[in-house]
């Protein structure tokens, strides 16, 4: 459902930024106000990230007023604040088809606008990407501009500053805009984030407000004075230091939501030479109560009536595999001291708000930085703690090293509770986690878990957290076939699968937690089917075991079929001296485009109907 853009009557102008860059610069606050109010309307309608966009409209509007985009070039880090971008760039009759199967993708993407410079989804890539832009265009000598919008919680991570201080040093013609807004998606975390927060909050700076007050306030000319005074207090007391050591020409924090101000400061910006930082402050929901009130509540939103001021409660049939994790960490943890819970500030996404109030002590965020969160559970555990990683699959890619060196290499006992694995639906190709199994199984001491159901991910939870090696449970988004989850924990027997179905001629053989799709399958085609549970050690004995005794063995996974858990099997096969026809099925060998959970396995024929049709196919074809 569109939202009727008569309403609008500034914004209905705007069809590109070359018709904003038209308009006097005093009728910006009122466009601003019209694209918040737009976003509004057609986010609650649409579902979509939310809240971010609502504290990123007077930039975005400034930014396309000051810069000549598409040939200026912007950065946005990551796609949550990008929403009032698409609308402002010839996408606004489309923005209620975000992150919908053939709609708009939810984060900036390239092949969608030429005014998307750098397809994004993971956080802190900003400022590296627009310093290789802006080296190019110094050798063009086009006077190209290229800006970078990174939010405070993005800049926590360890990239931004390897860019910030390459930047600083070859004198690069750039801008980096800090998002300061105290909350990415979770509350910020860390030391950077408390300096900025403590400065502006410090004795220094709050008693000369205070007394400032209270001596001026019946002097109202002098009072004007005091109130910009203090703001060039602020800005002098600010943490600007670290960026203007780093070799940044630094200015703020000025006010983000000031459309005015940021156009006058951007344009004095943008002409100036060499890497440039300016910091504003921004608050996440601005201009709609409840967000600004519950901004991780609003950060990404199911369709709401936003005359209610709370959200529709969305009540699934069985709980999520995320707070199937959580409930089992507050269970761990009455039993084991020695556990700790470690995240990449994914607090609430991981389900873990409960465990982090009831064990405060046992809980570490430690924000935007998976291989600080890598390392940090390794050197854990080598004093004999029990760390438990929670980070989604595709966040674990950025891992990777760490888990390869400091952890498994060194047989390390650090369980990986890796949520988002298989096909995650509306946030599309930089979310999906169908590269895991593939990526990881080659790595040595390393146990694969993949769960069939809710209980089954308990107990293969409890199972890793035993085990004296490192370890990896990986379960999908979302809710599970709603089993049985018993609350008595029992260790599972390392590398053994179990039979869930015996039929005849086909054998199925399952990873993971499409098992429930593969059921209906066998009962249909009279197939055995057996729940592989471990990628590696693999049942070997068990692949033996179907060879002998079937025509066609097929493999199942939500994961890419190269390098997978099929590719394993066929590994087995080979080394048994077998020869059997094999069907793997899984995630073809492309980038998933975004859309629901069940529009993709549909289109993807991993659903039941899917699987009957593969196999039939298959059958036929030989």
């Amino acid at each position: 459902m569109t939202t009727d853009i008569s309403h609008y009557p500034r914004l209905r102008l705007v069809n590109d930024p070359d018709d904003l860059r038209s308009l006097p610069a005093d009728e910006l606050p009122q466009l601003a106000n019209e694209l918040r109010q737009f976003l509004l309307a057609s986010v609650s309608q649409s579902s979509g990230h939310f809240a971010s966009g609502l504290g990123t409209v007077e930039l975005t509007v400034a930014l396309h007023y000051v810069y000549k985009t598409p040939f200026d070039k912007l950065i946005w880090d990551v796609g949550h604040q990008a929403y009032p971008h698409k609308i402002l760039t010839g996408r606004r009759d489309r923005i209620h088809t975000i992150r919908q199967l053939d709609g708009l993708h939810p984060f900036p993407w390239r092949e969608e606008s030429e005014y998307d410079t750098l397809s994004v989804g993971h956080s802190s890539t900003s400022i590296s990407a627009a310093l290789g832009i802006a080296i190019a265009a110094n050798k063009e000598k086009q006077n190209r501009k290229v800006a970078a919008i990174i939010g405070d919680g993005a800049i926590t991570a360890g990239m931004a500053f390897e860019a910030l201080n390459h930047a600083g040093s070859i004198d690069s013609d750039m801008l980096v805009i800090l998002n300061d807004n105290d909350m990415s998606i979770s509350e910020n975390v860390g030391a950077l984030n408390n300096h900025l927060a403590k400065i502006l909050s410090g004795s220094v700076y709050t008693s000369f407000r205070e007394s400032g007050k209270k001596l001026l306030s019946n002097v109202p000319p002098i009072k004007e004075f005091a109130s910009k005074a203090e703001e060039h207090i602020k800005g002098m007391l600010a943490p600007g230091t670290i960026f203007e050591e780093l070799g940044f020409n630094y200015i703020g924090p000025i006010d983000g939501h000031d459309v005015l101000g940021l156009v006058e400061t951007l344009k004095n910006m943008r002409n100036l030479k060499g890497p440039q930082f300016l910091h504003i402050v921004t608050k996440k929901g601005k201009g709609y109560r409840p967000a600004e009130q519950d901004p991780i509540g609003y950060h990404a939103v199911p369709k709401f009536d936003p005359k209610v001021t709370e959200l529709p409660q969305k009540k699934p049939a069985s709980p999520t595999y995320s707070k199937i994790f959580g409930d089992w960490l507050c269970d761990m943890a009455t039993k084991d001291p020695k556990l700790m819970a470690i995240t990449p500030a994914m607090r609430e996404g991981s389900g873990m708000v409960k465990f982090s109030k009831s064990y405060p002590a046992q809980y570490f965020d430690v924000a935007i930085a998976e291989q600080h969160a890598v390392t940090l559970a390794a050197g854990m555990a080598i004093q004999g703690l029990k760390p438990v990683v929670a980070i989604y699959s595709t966040f674990l890619q950025r891992g990777y090293d760490q888990l390869i060196h400091d952890v498994a290499l060194q047989k390390l006992p650090v369980l990986f509770a890796v949520d988002r694995a298989g096909i995650v639906g509306a946030d599309g190709p930089t979310h999906q986690g169908t590269f895991d199994i593939s990526f990881l199984r080659y790595i040595p001491n390393l146990v694969i878990m993949t769960p069939s159901d809710e209980n089954e991910c308990r107990q293969m939870l409890y199972t890793g957290h035993q085990l004296n090696l490192p370890s990896v449970v990986r379960y999908p988004r979302g809710t599970g076939p709603d089993s049985d989850v018993q609350t008595e924990m029992q260790a599972l027997e390392i590398g053994k699968s179990v039979t869930k179905r015996k039929g005849q001629k086909i054998s199925i053989l399952n990873f993971g937690t499409l098992c429930h799709f593969a059921q209906e399958a066998a009962e249909i085609l009279d197939a055995s089917l057996i729940d592989m549970r471990f990628v590696k050690p693999i049942d070997e004995s068990a692949i033996a075991k179907v060879c002998d005794e079937y025509e066609l063995v097929v493999t199942l996974e939500d994961n890419c079929v190269q390098g997978g858990a099929g590719s394993a099997v066929l590994e087995c096969i080979a080394k048994l001296g077998k020869a059997k026809p094999c069907l793997n099925l899984g995630v073809p060998d492309e980038f998933l485009k975004h859309g629901s959970q069940e529009e993709m396995y549909q289109l993807l024929k991993l659903d039941a109907q899917g699987i009957i049709d593969q196999i039939t196919a298959f059958q036929y074809a030989t």
